[in-house]
């Protein structure tokens, strides 16, 4: 087996470094100026636009992104495609560290952190979609924890805790797929509570199920994305059963994100036409409605088709990039670009550039982590003591 190279980057001042501390230190003084300015320091909100791209970008992007976790475990234990397991550890560590920033920067657009076990333990709002949507989080968070946890016991070299949890493995996958499912399509059941501020084409009773579907796709397409990373910059990691069994994962995966994405194509349509939306993509929202439906679903659709039928791995791996953007675009629509469509152009709400800068900062620190955590414990190879365990 090759055995994982040390860590490297001796050198401190690499390209990396240098660019990844510069954006560590703006976001640290703009989270000085948030949260002793408040909101109206650093951003553009006001109470037409009370949402931003914090949760726009971070928190309905990130969760839809992260899903990449329970598509690929229950894949692994519930499926039993175990030539899949090469990709449940790295596909775990992003989705826990993806919502692990999610509940971070929800601290940006709430405030007072503090008080975020408020709604769990002290003051619950049970007939509230945000409170179903936070329990899930949390507890699900919970779960992405414990189920990335056997790498850090291995690492640790604390075996017995490490073969207590692996045992509960299959019931922590079914847990968080029930989560997943309740939480991805709550998030998506949000914005029907405001049917007058969503443009018609992209409001429909079917958004906890766009939500939904999407997710899926999104995920598959973020573990080939993630891979494909990997594979680039932490090559030296990577032991030969990750790298023999990448390609599958990447075939695999990129003809599952096809049928998913074909569906979805075909529920959206039903939507238009149980709405009848049909007159509205006539107009300049329809135009934009249709990019993204055509260019960021049915054409990476059909790529993603063609490259698993010719077997051209990099077809599917710009085809995730693809669909990934895709999915930012679709949960940006949904939640800043056609959200109060009515509003004259002066009231439309836009980031502020400290908004953004922020946005950097937090993706940056889940690259930072992660990063430090594959090159220390085993998550793009098998630790040697416990090799034949899995």
């Amino acid at each position: 087996m090759a055995q994982p190279t040390p860590v490297p980057g001796k050198r401190l001042l690499t390209p990396f470094n240098v660019v990844t501390g510069c954006i560590l230190f703006v976001g640290l003084a703009l989270t000085a100026m948030r949260f002793i300015g408040g909101l109206g320091a650093v951003t553009n909100l006001d109470d037409n636009n009370p949402w931003g791209v914090w949760i726009g970008f971070d928190l309905l992007c990130g969760v839809a992104l992260a899903a990449g976790g329970y598509v690929t475990s229950a894949a692994c234990y519930i499926f039993g495609l175990k030539r899949f397991h090469s990709a449940v550890r790295p596909a775990i560590l992003t989705a826990f560290l993806g919502y692990a920033l999610v509940v971070f920067a929800l601290h940006y657009d709430v405030g007072r952190p503090w008080r975020l076990p408020y709604p769990i333990f002290v003051s619950q709002g049970t007939t509230s979609l945000l409170f179903e949507v936070g329990l899930c989080v949390f507890l699900y968070l919970t779960v992405l924890f414990i189920e990335y946890s056997p790498a850090a016991l291995e690492w640790l070299g604390w075996r017995r805790a490490r073969n207590i949890v692996v045992r509960l493995t299959l019931v922590l996958t079914i847990f968080g797929v029930v989560l997943s499912t309740l939480h991805q399509s709550s998030l998506g059941a949000l914005f029907l509570i405001a049917p007058s501020k969503l443009h018609p084409l992209w409001y429909s009773g079917y958004l906890p199920i766009y939500f939904f579907v999407s997710s899926l796709f999104a995920g598959m397409s973020m573990v080939i994305f993630e891979g494909t990373l990997a594979h680039r910059y932490l090559h030296g990691q990577m032991d030969e059963a990750h790298l023999d069994e990448s390609d599958g994962v990447v075939l695999a995966f990129g003809k599952a994100a096809a049928f998913v994405m074909a569906g979805y194509f075909f529920i959206k349509i039903i939507g238009v036409a149980v709405d009848d939306n049909w007159a509205h993509l006539a107009t300049g929202w329809g135009a934009w409605f249709l990019v993204e439906l055509l260019g960021f679903v049915a054409l990476p659709a059909f790529a993603y088709t063609l490259g698993v039928r010719e077997r051209n791995r990099s077809l599917i791996r710009w085809t995730a990039v693809w669909t990934v953007i895709g999915v930012m675009v679709n949960r940006l629509n949904v939640s800043l670009v056609a959200f109060n469509y009515h509003l004259p152009p002066a009231q439309r709400y836009f980031p502020s550039w400290m908004e953004i800068a922020t946005s950097i900062f937090i993706v940056t620190l889940g690259i930072v982590a992660y990063r430090l955590i594959t090159s220390r414990m085993p998550i793009l190879y098998e630790h040697p003591d416990f090799r034949h365990e899995h």
